[in-house]
């Protein structure tokens, strides 16, 4: 059978390939294929399983595609370290720009780098290193520290610089000395003056230093053998997508619980009473939260639950509860199980969204109390986006946003009418990644599987 395009997702511990046929009026899903992740031998072993399984499941002999493109999170996904000058501003710039990419971030530091930080980027082993610091014209001394110190290093991983432009030309020249040319990349000051995120550059970059560097599980580098297009941070891909509906329905969240993280995506813009309250909150933002996830973190959940709550609220006895947890599989069988991921769901959305959204503070003033906001504004959020494979296949996920939304009166949240669409088909990653040459397209299939009309 020949199919347009496939959409390869190589998670830390399933690989799906997606089916597309996109070249006709009418842009169709097709099907998906599954198999386990097989990092510790060869990444490429699981996707050709995965096509297998999309051979059976699309009933066919065979499966022939004219472009394949990928997003990957084996092995840990995008490692990353920023480096910036001051926390609240260019360090939180890179930040946010680095997640908006998909990275996950493992070290962040401000001013100049420390031993012991230089120890901390040797253990991390970052896939690529974000350095800042200056607005334009501002202060260069510390981006210039940095970088010597971590060219010390003598680590051979991209090194991305997006600081004040005044230093581009001489860290050049401290490359090229130390010959090192081809691990550099500058891109536009993220944090070009003072409360203005630029983050949309820096984000294509590291996408594109991501692709040309993937090489983050073993046979990594082999998958450039059959994916002939894109490759791209999976969580970034989530984010393309959810900017594609913010660009064509209006202010949006996107909440993807997964087996190993929770992130929540947003783009959205402020109301105007919070607006001037709003500076250096970029438009889009991503919050990754590594110790929330419902397969490999689940112990982790468990335990911020308490087991005898959790017990309580799914009406188990204790034996029962052993008895899940010695057969745990991320994909749960009888009701006893689904309740039990059920409330590890609802946890990690809750959890993830009161470290995302902004709420409203009190303070004291010379003229008395004033509430104001602190944090991102959501309140203007016209659609929320379920994704990742508990919310989406578990039933009545809707009510855990909703009822965090009525028992959060003073958090910057959507009203209760808002709309909430789920990822019928599951396939806001892949669609994500293909809308980087297809974005119309994209948009008609993510129409689909949110079942709008």
């Amino acid at each position: 059978m020949k199919i347009d395009v496939l959409v390869a997702e190589i998670g830390s511990t399933t690989t799906i390939v997606n089916a597309f046929n996109i070249h006709n009026q009418d842009p169709v899903f097709l099907g998906r294929g599954v198999a386990n992740t097989t990092v510790d031998t060869d990444v490429t072993k699981g996707l050709q399983q995965a096509i297998e399984e999309l051979t059976r499941f699309l009933d066919v002999d065979s499966v022939e595609y004219s472009e394949m493109f990928a997003s990957s999170s084996a092995a840990g996904g995008l490692r990353m370290t920023v480096h910036g000058l001051v926390y609240e501003m260019t360090v939180r710039a890179s930040k946010e720009a680095a997640l908006n990419a998909g990275a996950n971030i493992h070290l962040v530091t401000a001013n100049k780098i420390t031993d012991r930080d230089l120890s901390k980027i040797i253990e991390i082993d970052p896939n690529i290193i974000l350095i800042a610091g200056g607005t334009d014209y501002g202060e260069k001394e510390t981006a210039l520290y940095n970088i010597k110190r971590i060219l010390e290093l003598d680590l051979k991983i991209p090194i991305i610089y997006a600081g004040n432009i005044e230093n581009q030309e001489e860290i050049k020249v401290i490359f090229k000395n130390k010959e090192m040319e081809k691990y550099l990349k500058i891109v536009e000051n993220v944090y070009p003056r003072v409360d203005y995120l630029n983050i949309i550059p820096l984000r294509k970059v590291i996408y594109e230093t991501f692709e040309e560097n993937i090489i983050h599980a073993k046979g990594m580098n082999n998958i450039l053998d059959m994916v002939n297009q894109k490759i791209m941070p999976t969580p970034g891909s989530v984010m393309e997508s959810t900017m594609i509906l913010k660009e064509n329905l209006g202010n949006i969240i996107t909440i993807d619980v997964g087996g190993a993280t929770t992130d929540i995506h947003s783009v959205s813009i402020p109301s105007d009473d919070f607006l001037k309250f709003q500076e250096g909150e970029p438009l889009s933002k991503r919050t990754v939260e590594g110790d929330l996830g419902v397969f490999i973190n689940h112990n982790n959940v468990i335990e911020l639950i308490h087991k005898t709550e959790l017990i309580n609220k799914i009406l188990i006895t204790d034996s029962e509860y052993k008895d899940i947890l010695k057969d745990y599989s991320y994909i749960p069988k009888s009701k006893m199980e689904k309740d039990f991921v059920f409330e590890l769901t609802k946890k990690c959305a809750e959890l993830a969204l009161d470290r995302h959204v902004g709420d409203l503070k009190k303070v004291y003033t010379s003229s008395g109390l004033k509430i104001i906001p602190e944090g991102k504004d959501l309140s203007q959020v016209e659609y929320i986006v379920l994704t990742g494979g508990a919310l989406v296949n578990l039933d009545n996920t809707e009510s855990i946003i909703l009822d965090y939304i009525k028992r959060n009166p003073t958090k910057l949240l959507p009203r209760e009418s808002v709309e909430i669409l789920r990822d019928f088909d599951y396939i806001l990653s892949s669609v994500g990644v293909l809308s980087l040459k297809y974005p119309d397209i994209a948009f008609t299939l993510l129409k689909k599987s949110l079942r709008i009309e």
